[in-house]
């Protein structure tokens, strides 16, 4: 018997207090979970796992977090701890994070990734490792944004083909994917809204004499600086009004939250691929993901 088995139902599914693995656990994301988790009532920290060669390795995840001493320590390598966790949270970098998310699936873990950035190739292949494991997968783990999300495909059918609409997005200057996940998924839900495919009417770049605007179109914009958590914004533009749908991330705090509430909601969960609309029963019948 593994380690935490007891954890599992004979079916396989997880119903005890989940048990969470923390990666890139020294960013500042992975210190915002660590240090949300140490207050969360329905799930434990497990493993924690830091960048290979890191002074950092050894240390207690909690000190590291500044919330105290929580008996775990900081180990480089995922595969050292799979008996360690129940439930995986992943926000490292795509390549980082395709590589823990085979390992969590080639032992049953489950895992709620808020990663960015993966290519066609990798998507469809976490697509694929979802029929084994629940996965729980969103590029913004918001509560604030899913709740747009899931209502801003009907909002913009209301609204009608006459509103222009444009989406902006701001984030620090460390972040390597443009436009944000968030963005993407909030051009999906626009797209969802008017029956079309996103790829087919989105416009990605204006430089130069880039002519009017296309009717139907919709424009992304990004803005890269300092140490600016998370901004989006979606404009609908008619003919004398403009409405703006606006999230402002003050601190990390509420995304390590929603992944929380992802992992906890993880418990007793099949294999699938989830979302947070799922997490949240915002599920409508247009799927946006």
């Amino acid at each position: 018997m593994e380690q935490g088995e007891g954890l599992r139902g004979s079916d396989g599914l997880l119903m005890g207090t989940p048990r969470v693995a923390i990666d890139a656990v020294a960013g500042k994301m992975g210190r915002a979970l660590v240090a949300a988790l140490a207050e969360h009532p329905e799930l434990r920290l497990g493993a924690a796992i830091g960048r290979p060669g890191a002074s950092y390795l050894g240390e207690d995840a909690g000190r590291l977090a500044g919330v105290g001493e929580l008996g775990v320590a900081v180990c480089d390598r995922l595969d050292a701890v799979l008996d360690d966790f129940d439930v995986l949270i992943e926000f490292a970098p795509a390549d980082v994070a395709l590589g823990h998310l085979r390992q969590a699936a080639a032992r049953g873990r489950a895992v709620v990734l808020g990663s960015t950035g993966f290519s066609a190739e990798a998507q469809a292949e976490i697509d694929s490792l979802a029929r084994s494991i629940a996965l729980v997968q969103a590029p913004n783990m918001s509560v604030g944004v899913n709740v747009l999300l899931a209502f801003l495909p009907q909002m913009v059918e209301a609204l009608g083909a006459g509103y222009d609409v444009e989406i902006l997005e701001a984030h620090h200057g460390q972040k390597r994917d443009a436009p944000s996940g968030t963005a993407l998924q909030l051009g999906r839900a626009v797209a969802a809204g008017r029956g079309v495919e996103l790829d087919a009417v989105a416009c990605w770049d204006r430089n130069g004499v880039s002519g009017p605007r296309q009717p139907g179109s919709i424009g992304f914009a990004s803005l890269r600086a300092a140490d600016v958590v998370g901004e989006h914004s979606v404009w609908l533009a008619g003919a004398g009004e403009r409405l703006e749908l606006t999230h402002r991330a003050g601190s990390r705090r509420n995304f390590a939250e929603g992944a929380l509430r992802a992992a906890s909601w993880l418990r007793g969960r099949g294999p699938g691929h989830y979302d947070m609309q799922d997490v949240l029963g915002l599920r409508t019948a247009a799927r946006v993901r």
